[in-house]
């Protein structure tokens, strides 16, 4: 990287870089320099987002579905590690591995919540400690499956959507009517022996969907018993979001490999990424070009070098740069 920055040494300084870091200087700044910088970099670039989002109305023309509680996915996505080099990085045996706890807002599809744990720490004890708005609507998958913790969730005023795991023990309340239309196989309020044994009251909805695209039955879990059966079903099928949220951030910026082995080196790197995410968000929504994030990311990479100005290219990206005028002291070369 060093090696690559020093070989564009004379198109780093539109960058405000006067000269390449040598790797003495990353080395340093990777083992000394807080990473904490760049979660509050990342949080005060999230607020600048928000914002943007929030002014513009086309944003609220976009929202798939009509209610207008917030809708939030919770999920984690296991970052490996090589064992020998990464040593407190616990995971496995042979292998190590962080863990990047992700709470993506659906509004703009921003993530508003971001933590870094090593990888065998579980997901729901993360989750007891997060705070959530009342009135939100929380999707996230079966490995966040806690009785005490949904019910938790509920006496805040919080809905959850997840899917029911097959070896669940629970009741039957109540089974309500099937709407005349395809996918609704059952609509049921249940409860759970384990809450009742402990003096619990709590009833939860269990919707059962045909997937006629994947050809399967799937069975939703929701503590929301007024919405209905199949915007349910769509409500977990927009948790694929969070999902390409995790490939973008894998993919399209790489982080795979790292420059520093500690733990204050790789927890830098990864909330830079996290950082980029939502620069080139703001990009995307400040732009009038129809930028998918992927080709926003690559191109963008190609001309980061480049000196053009910025807001022109993410409204026209194919536009060539204006040539430059010519120096009143630049000389012709005449071929004889």
């Amino acid at each position: 990287m060093c090696g690559g920055l020093a070989a564009s040494e004379g198109k780093l300084r539109h960058l405000g870089l006067p000269t390449a870091p040598s790797r003495s200087t990353l080395a340093y700044a990777n083992e000394h320099r807080p990473w904490q910088l760049q979660r509050t970099v990342f949080e005060q670039l999230l607020a600048k987002c928000q914002i943007l989002v929030a002014s513009q109305p086309e944003t609220r023309k976009k929202r798939r579905f009509r209610f207008k509680n917030p809708l939030l996915s919770l999920d984690a996505t296991v970052i490996d590690l090589c064992a020998t080099m990464f040593d407190w990085a616990k995971f496995r045996v042979t292998k190590g591995a962080v863990k990047l706890h992700l709470l993506l807002d659906h509004d703009g599809y921003l993530p508003s919540f971001a933590v870094i744990t090593e990888g065998k720490k579980h997901e729901v004890r993360v989750a007891r400690q997060m705070q959530f708005a009342p009135a939100a609507i929380l999707v996230f998958d079966r490995g966040y499956t806690d009785y005490e913790w949904f019910m938790s969730l509920t006496e805040q005023g919080v809905y959850f959507v997840t899917r029911l795991k097959e070896n669940a023990d629970y009741g039957v309340v109540e089974k309500r009517e099937v709407p005349q239309r395809r996918g609704v196989l059952r609509d049921e309020v249940v409860f759970f022996y384990k809450l009742a044994q402990a003096s619990k009251e709590a009833f939860f909805r269990r919707i059962e969907f045909y997937d006629e695209e994947h050809d399967r039955v799937l069975v939703f879990l929701t503590n929301h018993l007024e919405l209905a059966a199949a915007t349910v079903a769509a409500i977990y099928k927009e948790r694929w979001q969070i999902e390409l949220f995790f490939r973008a951030l894998k993919q399209s910026l790489r982080v795979k490999t790292f420059v520093g082995t500690s733990a204050n080196a790789l927890k830098t790197q990864l909330w830079t990424a996290l950082i980029a995410m939502p620069v080139v968000k703001y990009l995307q929504l400040r732009s009038t070009f129809g930028w998918s994030l992927s080709n926003l990311v690559a191109l963008l990479r190609q001309q980061l070098f480049v000196y053009r100005d910025l807001w022109a290219w993410i409204d026209d990206p194919f536009q060539p740069p204006p040539i430059p005028e010519r120096s009143s002291e630049q000389l012709t070369l005449q071929l004889i």
